[in-house]
């Protein structure tokens, strides 16, 4: 579905916020039939895989009702707890008027401005430079900001981000995000559940035996040599299944366009009527947005993500630098240019701060030259002497 404008970009997330829900429950049918194949290897390893297919196939069609149901759990759970999920993981608490005066004051004004339910407003503690929206409903939306963030940079950048967020809601890209999350969080689980499940067990003589059992399976020669065949060709086929099952939820992520980071910066720009100063917030945040601790989920819901991946393969995000010539492109800013990276910023205040330390050099006075050290001024002796030399009586004037 495409979109070629605000209304139809809203009208295309929701779509595809229902496509990703259908998605899931596929995904989860597809790794249950891969459990079931490996299960009924293991009962019965001397079978073909024809009759493993069937079998399987059974076998998905009594466990269906079971998987929809944890499935139907696990989005419930989501939808209520996700936000205490990821403030568990950031650290992320709510603050108020009286406690952030100068952030909630400018959210406050932009959501006036625009008739915009103003969501929760949530403060993390960390030197890093970033700051995400969360939220499937009005009553749950939240954007969270970083200490950094407010530390770092002035009031008409930290609107820019703030605007950058509040389209992020308007637009429906945060409910897609969490819909993504929601489904990488199950198909990884029923992943790594058959696998650990599938390493417990291996091959013996045409036979799946536990490998935490001391007794083994034996059977004849020509048994073992007519048989065990098609259990490994399934036992391929679900792993297969499974792995397949895992790169598609990553590749959900994929399906969210990149572009909403362009029109979140366009929309901060209309909000705020100030695109240097999304440009400038952009410029500082640069390189500087890692958060330690935070999952991936966590990272691709910031406005960037460091994060790139194998080969950019899966970078959420597009670069700064293209952001920033969209940005000068279509909203006539005025690009400063990238910032040094921020070993350097650490490095000039220690060298600073050794100049500080170092003794103030000799300078030149009255009384010492270039290379000397300084000496005190001489002392009139009692016989009209200075240091042992006679003083001349004639000055400038004449004699006295």
């Amino acid at each position: 579905m495409a979109a070629y404008g605000l209304y139809t970009h809203i009208a295309s997330n929701r779509f595809r916020s229902m496509l990703l829900l259908a998605g899931l429950f596929a995904l989860v049918y597809v790794l249950v039939y891969a459990g079931a194949l490996v299960a009924e290897v293991v009962i019965d390893g001397n079978e073909t895989v024809a009759y493993y297919l069937s079998r399987a196939l059974g076998d998905l069609k009594v466990a269906a009702p079971v998987a929809t149901i944890v499935a139907a759990v696990w989005i419930v759970i989501a939808y209520f707890f996700h936000q205490s999920m990821i403030d568990a993981v950031t650290g992320g608490h709510d603050v108020t008027r009286q406690e952030e005066p100068r952030l909630y004051n400018l959210l406050e004004n932009l959501c006036i401005s625009r008739g915009i339910t103003m969501p929760k407003l949530k403060i993390m503690e960390s030197p890093a430079l970033n700051a995400f929206a969360t939220g499937l409903n009005p009553r749950q939306y939240a954007i969270t900001v970083t200490t950094g963030l407010l530390h770092a940079l002035d009031d008409r950048e930290i609107e820019a981000v703030l605007g950058h967020e509040l389209t992020h809601i308007r637009n429906g890209d945060v409910q897609l995000m969490v819909v993504a999350v929601i489904i990488a969080g199950v198909v990884g689980f029923f992943g790594e559940l058959f696998f650990r499940l599938f390493t417990n067990f291996s091959w013996s003589g045409g036979s799946w035996s536990s490998g935490s059992s001391s007794s083994s399976r034996s059977s004849s020669s020509s048994d073992s040599k007519n048989s065990g065949g098609g259990a490994v060709i399934v036992i391929i086929i679900a792993v297969v299944l499974i792995v397949v099952a895992w790169l598609m939820s990553q590749v959900v992520k994929l399906a969210l366009s990149r572009s909403r980071e362009y029109l979140a910066d366009a929309g901060s720009v209309e909000l705020t009527k100030d695109p240097d100063a999304m440009i400038s917030a952009l410029r500082k945040i640069e390189n500087r947005g890692e958060l330690p601790g935070a999952t991936s989920a966590v990272m691709e819901l910031c406005v960037d993500n460091p994060r790139e991946g194998f080969a950019d393969l899966f970078a959420t995000h597009p670069s700064v630098q293209s952001r920033v010539d969209a940005l000068v492109k279509f909203a006539g800013g005025r690009d400063p240019g990238p910032l040094p990276p921020p070993a350097e910023e650490t490095e000039q205040p220690e060298l600073q701060t050794d100049q500080q330390d170092a003794p103030p050099p000799l300078t030149k006075g009255p009384w010492n030259d270039a290379g000397g050290s300084a000496s005190p001024p001489p002392v009139p002796g009692p016989a009209g002497t200075a240091a042992g030399n006679p003083i001349n009586p004639v000055g400038p004037w004449g004699r006295h």
